[in-house]
């Protein structure tokens, strides 16, 4: 273990250097400038598509087709994209943004949400314009598709590589991470082992899996939307009675975000460029802009216009880091608990409970379980369809059984190892998507503008680009 710890550790530290930094916020950047900060103005807009795309209803003016494309509503291929970013990133990454990074890290996570809201529109055009049907009739698509289908067969190995990142990160990020962060905090608030814990998530998480995509979609549209609300109505009840400190946090954030924080009671301090790299990798983990996984989900909504989901699905980013994660953020900071030297989904819950103490640790507990829970099962979507891109769909059942059997496996595995894995292969799925996302942006501007201008904007399926 210890050898693979450093092999990954080093790793970590080249993926996740100044390279990584500037890909993710200069192409993020370079798209909002592109779309001259569209993804912005046209918030209150997504939000009403959102809303009507429940039932995946045509917008005013579009003709109602007899068969409707895709497999799931607009609506609930944001709901499945959501379940799978909402989860221990917006408890216990940001923790440790905080508790690594300083109160600063806060603020470099806003950046990369406010950049990454173009990173995820243009993804989520590029994921329904460059999707296919597979030989099951099913909607795909992702980065793998939009670089094959978009940059030609001459890229496909750069599909293959992210689609093999892909297959194997979501083990991490969005399995074992995840049953061992409920493990975890299940274990230290109600005492329940840890390999129960993971039986129960992988029966659970088993049933929906194996069912597919319109089962997962249909859980996550009902799980998503009220854990959401309940989490954000907590952490507002928190700063209610945290009132008082609430301009202080801010101070914090905005201060440290470009001066080095000293040691200050069990927090050993904190450099300028540990708060930038913790808060966008952190930033990156929470809400997934960037790292192509996203864009997979929503290639299977039922909408034949590319541009339509995109609005929808930028505003992933805006709900998960902007919203979620400032609650927990505010939380924490408005609590002394946070420079005692507490990190990870402890702190959270010590923030939250000191508040409201006696229930604020319960919480916690429950919300990080559920947010996990339906992680998990988001990201057993995005895992099987990169697999089924490398070895076909015959291999989806494998992948499925595979993902559902490590899940106990990952309740009861080392923590640190288990977040250092997921943070290099998150920086890897990146590498392959941020340098497709670059390249075809012409595309997503001339997109766009067509469809601001009323033309017509045809998805994947009628650019006939194929099965697979």
């Amino acid at each position: 273990m210890e050898t693979m710890t450093a092999i990954f550790t080093a790793i970590n530290s080249v993926v996740w250097g100044p390279l990584m930094l500037i890909l993710l916020l200069g192409v993020g950047l370079y798209l909002q400038l592109g779309l001259k900060f569209l993804p912005i103005r046209k918030l209150g807009t997504g939000f009403k598509l959102m809303w009507q795309g429940r039932e995946a209803r045509p917008a005013p003016g579009e003709k109602k087709r007899v068969e409707e494309e895709g497999e799931i509503s607009p609506f609930n291929a944001l709901m499945t994209a959501l379940s799978a970013t909402i989860g221990t990133g917006n408890i216990a990454g940001v923790a440790t943004a905080i508790a690594l990074g300083g109160p600063g890290a806060i603020f470099w996570m806003w950046i990369t949400a406010l950049v990454g809201m173009a990173t995820k529109f243009a993804e989520a055009v590029l994921a329904v314009r460059f999707r296919e049907t597979d030989s099951l009739g099913y909607h795909v698509g992702g980065p793998m598709f939009y670089i094959k289908n978009g940059l030609g067969k001459k890229w496909l190995w750069l599909g293959g590589a992210f689609a093999f990142f892909g297959a194997v990160a979501a083990f991490g990020i969005g399995n074992t991470v995840q049953s061992n962060s409920v493990a975890d905090a299940l274990s230290s608030t109600f005492n329940i082992p840890h390999w129960l814990t993971g039986v129960v998530i992988m029966v659970l998480a088993g049933a929906v899996i194996l069912g597919g995509i319109k089962r997962i979609a249909k859980v996550a549209g009902k799980l998503v939307p009220i854990m959401g609300i309940l989490y954000i109505i907590a952490g507002l009840l928190v700063l209610i009675v945290n009132a008082g400190q609430i301009g202080e946090a801010f101070s914090l954030i905005f201060y440290y975000a470009f001066n080095p924080h000293a040691a200050a009671g069990g927090f050993a301090g904190a450099a300028v460029m540990a708060a930038i790299r913790f808060g966008v990798a952190r930033g990156i983990f929470s809400n997934e802009a960037g790292l192509g996984s996203a864009p997979i989900a929503h290639a299977a909504a039922k909408t034949r216009n590319p541009v339509r989901q995109g609005l929808i699905a930028m505003l992933g980013t805006f709900i998960d880091t902007i919203i979620v994660c400032t609650i927990t953020a505010l939380v924490i900071l408005t609590s002394t608990v946070w420079i005692e030297g507490e990190q990870g989904a402890s702190l959270t819950a010590l923030s939250f409970d000191a508040a409201l103490p006696g229930f604020g640790n319960q919480i916690v507990s429950v919300a990080l379980a559920i947010f996990a829970f339906t992680t998990i099962l988001g990201w057993s979507f995005y895992g099987e369809k990169c697999f089924q891109f490398l070895f076909g769909t015959r291999s989806i059942m494998l992948y499925r059984t595979l993902f559902v059997l490590a899940i106990p496996l990952g309740a009861m595995a080392q923590l640190g190892f288990i977040w250092l894995m997921a943070d290099t292969f998150n920086a890897m799925m990146a590498i392959p998507n941020l340098i497709a996302l670059a390249l075809l942006s012409p595309v997503v501007f001339k997109v766009t503008r067509d469809y601001f201008d009323g033309k017509e904007v045809l998805p994947g399926e009628d650019l006939d680009h194929g099965q697979r």
